[in-house]
């Protein structure tokens, strides 16, 4: 039991570690949908998302 316990949490560190380096040290252009893809965002495409 306590080795699954020691799974979960390294899993969950991995997680959200992973996750505070997408978000404020990747540059948000990797994420980017292409310029050619059609995206249904309103009347204009204001890059906002």
């Amino acid at each position: 039991m306590e080795l699954l316990q020691q799974i979960l949490v390294y899993l969950i560190l991995a997680l959200a570690v992973g996750y505070i380096v997408k978000k404020f040290f990747l540059p948000k252009s990797l994420f980017a949908p292409k310029k050619g893809s059609t995206k249904a965002c309103g009347q204009e495409d204001c890059g906002c998302h």
